[in-house]
Parts: C-alpha cells; structure tokens; sequence
C-alpha cells in the first residue's frame, strides 16, 4: 500500500514516525495531513537509504536545489559536487535536470551520494532517449517511450516526479487566444506542446493519466504536477492559460488521491508582488489543499544576476501565504548552468525565506531560533552567533577576515558597539546596588 493508503486506515508507518520525528510533530498529525491530501511524504518504495521528507500544511518550508547537466556541460562529478554542497547548506531535497552527458549514470549517483529526497522530469529522459537511441527527433516519441521513461526514473529511487499533465489542447488555445509575451518558459511544457501539435493528439499524460497514476501507486511516487504554463515574466503572470491548467491540476488531484497516490502542485515562476498571495489562495482552493511547490516566485524580470534575491523574496511572500515547498534559484538563472558557488548562494537565500515564512506562519521553533541569535548577540557570544547562523562558514569568515579586536564587538561600531556599551552601563548599575 501507499502511505496515503495507510494514512487513511488510521495506520501510522515508521516513514510518518521519522518524518515527524524530524518536524517535532506528532506521528498522528502526519497521518492525518497525509490522509486529508494537504502533507505528502516523498520517500519512494526504490529509494533505498533515503530519508522520508514530509511536505505540506503545518510544516517548516522545504527547499529544493536544482542540479543537472546540459548539452553544454556534461561533467557528472560537478553535479556531484553541487549535490553535496546543496545537502550541506541544508537543501532539504534534490532535483536532477540533466539533459547532457550520462544522464542514466548521474541520476543514479546523484540518488546513491545522498540520503536527500530526489526528484526528476522524466519527460527529458524519454525525449533525449528517442534523439540518442533511436536517431529520431522529440516529437517521433511514441506514449509508450514517454511511460517508460517515467519507470525508468521510478525503478532508479527517484521520490517524485515532475509531470506536465494539465499541458493540454485546450489550454494552449486559450494561450494563443489571450496572447502572452514570452508563450511558454516550462522546458517540458514546451516539449509537450511541440509533441502535440506535430502528432495533432492531446497529451499522453493527461489523456492516459490513470496509466500515470497506476505507475506512481505501485513506487509510491509522489507526482509532482507540473506547471507548464507557468509565467516566465511579470507580464505573463495569473493568465488565463496559467490558471485553466491550475483547473485542471485540481481535478486530477483529486483521481490521483482517490487512486491511493499522493499530489502536490508546482506553481509560478514569475509574478508582482501583490499577486502571490492570491495565487496561493487560488491553487490550495482550485488542488484540495495539496502541498504546493513554487518556483520563486520572481518578483522582477531586471536582476539577472541576483535572482536568487528576487527569488528569496518572492519565496518568503509565497510561503507566508500558505506555499510548502521553495525550488530555489541561482544567481545564474537566465544566463548560465550553476556552478557550486551559485548553488551554494541558491540555497542560502532560498532557506532565509523559508525561514522568514516559516516565523511568519508560527512554525514550532522558528522564531526560537531568531531569540537564541539575539542572546548570542547581545552577550558578543560569537561562536553562539556562528552556531545558530544560517551559513555559519561564511559569518565567520567575514568576521575573520576584518580582523577581530580586542574589545570584543566587530569593526561595524568597534569600542563604541551598542551592546558593548549597554552591557557595560548594566554592569555598573548593577554594581552600584
């Protein structure tokens, strides 16, 4: 059985244990989020070692770190190396993108490197297996390569799976009717799409979506329904085609939950601000509560190079509002393949808006941890300070590299730091009773 099997005969398994173990929440209060659709656990039946993560309603925000080869650079141990670094800087799960290079044997070791939660988009594997294997173009994939794509994913461990299922005719009608900017961003989207409209045929994945469904029952995958539509610029944001797939999305919630397999949502992508609380509003209506997974959102189209900032921002509002799940960027989005440096900085920024909202929604220990910081500050107790930091390598290495003095306080306000001298009037005061 599934887990969202079990959760709804009132059975708690020891993957809802750990997994409640790690939230400081009750194995129950897993179950019954499991059971209402609004808590997934991805943790596949193939993952072998992997460690259950628990996502959605009442829970700290996750963060995802996007990791994978292109065409034009295809070295499997960097995408190892940035698995590893994303894990340490505390990336709660994994998605291997790769599309260039050994794909089967990177995503293979990206699962054995790490017990993190990994997620992929079977979709590229089926089309780079039809260009590679068969000498033949994206759109001669037949249904049956795209399905088996999907098993190959499943039976290598991956815990969910990124699937574009509410890509269908009728919403790139509406698309073409309403007129966008920049059409479609979604890499899958877009190979859908050119799938559909040179076979004139609807979308293997939502047409056969209870073959879909009956693979994802058998692993235990978490399907992860993808936003094909999603904004790729603030003047695409909460179209008419962005919210028909969120319809869509919705109803096919419901068949995979009623078929024993759990769903989450993927969202926006790019939006202003003042829309992202209504998106969130829109998508736990429109999908029954289920998790939902957001790409930023970015909250402006003219920071290329530090959009891992207008990431973070967009993230924290999102997740404030109700969003479970952050896909973090890089400060390379839009202009390059992530390097372990922009990984690294993905994950950070993404965590402080994940933390952000986590305080913002009353998360159980969230703002405790923000009180011990300020303690630690208070009493110039650097090592405290290092401890409770979110980089914790990079906060003492900018005070080394300053030069610590011996007054204690850092360079900013040297002698005449406000702690330092409000500790001292205390000490006098006290001393003078």
């Amino acid at each position: 059985m599934t887990q969202l099997e079990y959760a709804r005969q009132g059975i708690i398994t020891d993957k809802m244990k750990e997994a409640a173990a790690a939230e400081a929440v009750s194995a129950e209060f897993i179950r019954t989020g499991i059971a209402a659709g609004n808590i997934v656990i991805c943790n596949s039946l193939k993952h072998a070692g992997g460690r259950p993560l628990a996502v959605g309603t009442g829970l700290r925000t996750k963060v995802n770190a996007n990791i994978g080869s292109s065409s034009d650079d295809m070295d499997m141990e960097k995408e190892l190396e940035k698995a590893r670094v994303a894990v340490a800087c505390g990336a709660d799960a994994l998605m291997d993108l790769s599309t260039g290079g050994p794909v089967d044997e990177i995503r293979r070791a990206v699962i054995a490197e790490t017990d993190a939660c990994i997620g992929s988009v079977p979709l590229y594997q089926a089309a780079l297996d039809t260009v590679r294997n068969k000498g033949k173009a994206i759109v001669d994939m037949t249904v049956d390569d795209i399905f088996e794509g999907i098993v190959k994913h499943a039976e290598d461990g991956v815990d969910f799976i990124t699937v574009h299922c509410g890509v269908t005719r009728s919403t790139v009608e509406r698309m073409k009717n309403e007129g966008r900017l920049m059409d479609v961003v979604s890499r899958g989207g877009a190979f859908t799409i050119e799938w559909m409209t040179y076979n004139d045929k609807e979308n293997p994945l939502y047409e056969d979506f209870d073959r879909l469904v009956e693979i994802a029952r058998e692993y235990d995958l978490v399907l992860s329904l993808g936003d094909g539509f999603r904004p790729g610029c603030l003047a695409d944001a909460t179209d008419r085609a962005q919210i028909h797939e969120l319809i869509i999305l919705g109803e096919l919630t419901q068949r995979a939950q009623e078929a024993g397999v759990q769903v989450m949502i993927e969202g926006p992508g790019h939006m202003p601000l003042n829309q992202i609380a209504a998106n969130v509003l829109l998508q736990k209506r429109l999908c029954h509560g289920a998790p939902f997974y957001v790409l930023g959102p970015l909250v402006t189209d003219i920071a290329p190079g530090y959009d891992h900032i207008t990431c973070a921002i967009g993230g924290a509002i999102a997740a404030s509002a109700g969003a479970d799940f952050l896909c973090y960027v890089t400060p390379s989005e839009h202009l390059r393949l992530p390097n372990v440096d922009d990984v690294r900085e993905g994950v950070i920024a993404s965590r402080i808006a994940a933390h952000a909202a986590d305080i913002a929604k009353g998360v159980a220990g969230a703002l405790e941890k923000d009180i011990s910081m300020a303690k630690c500050r208070k009493k110039l107790d650097w090592e405290g300070q290092f401890s409770l930091a979110l980089d914790p390598e990079k906060a003492r290495r900018l005070r080394a590299e300053s030069g610590v003095a011996d007054h204690g306080a850092c360079t900013m306000c040297g002698e005449f730091c406000a702690y330092k001298v409000m500790n001292d009037a205390m000490e006098k005061q006290a001393a003078k009773k």
